[in-house]
């Protein structure tokens, strides 16, 4: 095998969180996979193979290390997995349970003696944990023991035991019936964050000839020529060739107002046609269009997953051990060092220790909550490209922003004419109108622009470019000189330096001076905004790098306020500038990059967080990026930031409930004051606490 391979499968029915951490660790650990990650939420076992071992043994090994922990899922491929029937298979659990329950209260309200007692109990409770067990066993056998299914089987079986028989039996009723509840809530929520991304089109319009044909996106190709119904998604990115309508963007963006295109739009797929019928050249394939992208970002953004996450996983691996090596102290050591002490209540009390050993709620909830939080953001318009990126938007301590398309716009304007004594404005913008009327480049047209009319060429004699100066050019018997300050120093014609900001553009007529123009670059309506929410939350230091001038550049800090402004740089020097500001930073906190262009990509890849405007940006900058932000608005930050940390106070507000209910449920247990009852609540009533509480996390609030 020549190339590095990489294989996703769906683990259909997974529904142990714990059982995911097992399967990853026990994948992480064949020897030819060079990375494994197992995503919960998504079901999605993702594994990266090395070059150098053979693929196809390495995957059946792979296979069998994911049923050696779980042997009752289905793994198919992800591009051929379909979502698995949740309310079957909870209608089979409904009735098992209601069966197993209805001979619980036979035994319970039946006065018939020890033996008939002790048979229905038994029916019972093989109904309701027959599978428990029957997995326990086969676990067992495989060389697995710590897992939940022991853990339950060992302490319902030990009630039994001690002729705890009511409490054996309702101990894995309730824990059964909690467990329906947490996967009805996980898929719940699973659901939840599939329908924030359900942006993916099912088919495109193509046409061919007079022809028009439904095919998969897929297999479309760059230059075809699709059409898109009204209420239609757009499959492709492409530029409208014919037709006008209003577009819902809110898929990509997360803005409810929907925006106008017409011939000669760009149109990116995901979006969603509302009136007209439109005809779109194609200009990505599917593989490389925003939706495919999106999609893949948000759905792969787990398998880099947060510091807590890694935490907890480590945790939970050390958690189980310690309390069920406890749980065994606690049933052998007080009875034989206690005199009078019996046996039965001190195993009574350890089976509590083992009911409670499961770290379910932690292990679901933590990852069920960065998802949400991915998910969240990805409504808003926000891709995160991890849970590690979204965890370090927590801390962030220093943000620096390019100029030009991050905090202004990009799109030159003409922001003041000013006339010498003996022209008026309208005057000098109209000799500068017709001066630069062969130019295309971005400040002639902005002058253009400003002018508002047409030019007559008829009137323009001649027409000089200087290199680096500026043009000469006779109108009217006129000789008109647009340019630099250089141009004027060369033709000898006295001028004052423009005290103005942006580009100047100086004008003299048949020799004499008559005015300068400036054109600068637009800030964004949202720039102010956003550095004062990012100051609000906590940001420290605020900068702008630019390959602008410096007097252009300084204008921009001053007008938004910001510490420090590095101008007239190349791509590499703003590298070198980031470096500085590291070591200024606080030891805790993180850089954070925003750009756009090319030349931004080097410094994103560079800094802590990385953070591309997506809208307008680059597609070497995207790449480079951690986040993207897909309106191009400065203000999507403090909601990444904002969502990043509702984030982090519910994924703890999990951490800290669940193990405070579980230690105080343990220390009642050990000493006597807490039943089996407390027990079960302690494990699954917690779980399914926690992921109903990571699931507020979907609906953050914009601060737009």
């Amino acid at each position: 095998m020549n190339t590095k391979v990489k294989k996703e499968f769906i683990l259909q029915g997974l529904d142990c969180a714990n059982c995911a951490v097992e399967i990853e660790k026990g994948v992480k650990n064949i020897s030819g996979v060079k990375d494994a990650s197992v995503d919960f939420v998504s079901q999605k076992l993702t594994v990266e193979l090395n070059n150098k071992y053979d693929a196809e043994r390495t995957i059946k090994e792979v296979l069998q290390a994911a049923r050696m922990v779980e042997s009752d899922i289905r793994i198919v491929e992800k591009q051929r997995g379909k979502a698995e029937n949740d309310t079957e298979s909870n209608m089979n659990q409904i009735i098992k349970l209601a069966v197993g329950a209805l001979f619980f209260g036979a035994a319970i309200a039946l006065n018939s003696g020890f033996w008939a007692e002790l048979a229905l109990f038994l029916i019972s409770y093989i109904t309701v944990g027959g599978e428990v067990v029957l997995k326990a066993a086969k676990n067992i056998a495989k060389g697995r023991v710590l897992d939940e299914n022991f853990l339950m089987t060992v302490s319902t079986i030990g009630a039994f035991a001690i002729k705890e028989f009511p409490e054996g039996v309702a101990v894995m009723l309730f824990y059964r019936i909690g467990e329906l509840f947490q996967d009805m809530a996980v898929n719940r929520s699973r659901k939840h964050i599939k329908a924030l991304l359900d942006i993916r089109p099912d088919f495109a319009n193509l046409k061919t000839g007079d022809a028009v044909r439904k095919v998969s996106p897929e297999e479309v190709h760059v230059g075809d020529i699709i059409i898109i119904k009204p209420g239609e998604k757009i499959p492709l990115d492409g530029k409208v060739i014919e037709g006008k309508s209003m577009v819902d963007t809110s898929a990509l963006t997360g803005e409810a107002a929907p925006r106008e295109v017409e011939a000669g739009s760009n149109v990116l797929s995901g979006f969603i046609n509302r009136n007209g019928l439109l005809t779109v050249e194609v200009t990505k394939e599917f593989g490389e269009s925003t939706v495919s992208k999106i999609l893949d970002l948000v759905q792969n953004a787990s398998s880099k997953k947060a510091p807590t996450e890694n935490f907890i996983t480590k945790f939970a691996r050390y958690y189980t051990p310690a309390v069920v090596i406890t749980a065994f102290l606690l049933a052998v050591v007080p009875p034989l060092a206690i005199p009078g002490a019996a046996f039965s209540g001190w195993i009574y009390r350890a089976l509590i220790f083992l009911v409670i050993s499961c770290p379910c709620a932690l292990v679901i909830s933590i990852p069920l909550g960065f998802f949400g939080g991915i998910g969240g953001a990805s409504k808003n318009g926000i891709l995160i490209k991890g849970s590690n990126y979204l965890e370090a938007l927590n801390d962030v301590d220093t943000v620096v922003f390019d100029k030009t398309g991050t905090l202004t716009k990009g799109v030159f304007t003409v922001s003041k004419v000013q006339p010498a004594g003996w022209m008026s404005e309208s005057e000098l913008l109209e000799y500068a109108a017709f001066a630069e009327s062969y130019s295309n480049h971005p400040i002639a047209v902005s002058i253009l622009r400003a002018y508002g009319k047409d030019v007559n060429k008829v009137e323009i004699e001649s027409y000089e470019e200087i290199s680096g100066h500026g043009v000469k050019t006779k109108i009217r018997d006129k000789t008109v000189l647009a340019g630099s300050a250089k141009l004027m120093e060369k033709e000898n014609i006295s001028f004052e330096e423009a005290e103005a900001f942006g580009t100047i553009v100086h004008i003299a007529v048949d020799g004499k001076y008559a005015g300068f123009l400036a054109i600068s670059d637009e800030i964004k309506s949202d720039s102010a905004r956003a550095l004062k929410e990012l100051r609000n939350m906590g940001v420290r230091k605020i900068a702008m790098f630019t390959g602008d001038s410096r007097v252009s550049g300084e204008m921009i800090g001053r007008q938004l306020g910001l510490d420090e402004v590095h101008a007239e740089l190349l791509p590499h020097q703003k590298v070198e500038k980031l470096e500085q500001i590291y070591k200024e930073k606080s030891p805790k906190g993180k850089i954070v990059f925003v750009g756009d262009g090319i030349n931004d990509a080097p410094v994103l890849a560079r800094a802590d967080i990385g953070v591309a405007m997506g809208g307008l940006g680059s597609d070497a900058a995207i790449e480079a990026a951690d986040v993207v932000l897909m309106t191009d608005e400065p203000l999507k930050l403090a909601n990444a930031i904002k969502i990043a940390k509702k984030t982090r106070l519910i994924v703890w507000q999990n951490i800290i409930f669940a193990l405070a209910v579980k230690g105080l449920v343990l220390f009642l247990g050990a000493g006597g004051a807490a039943t089996m009852w407390e027990a079960v609540f302690a494990d699954v009533g917690v779980a399914l606490l926690a992921v109903f509480n990571s699931m507020r996390v979907m609906r953050v609030g914009r601060i737009l």
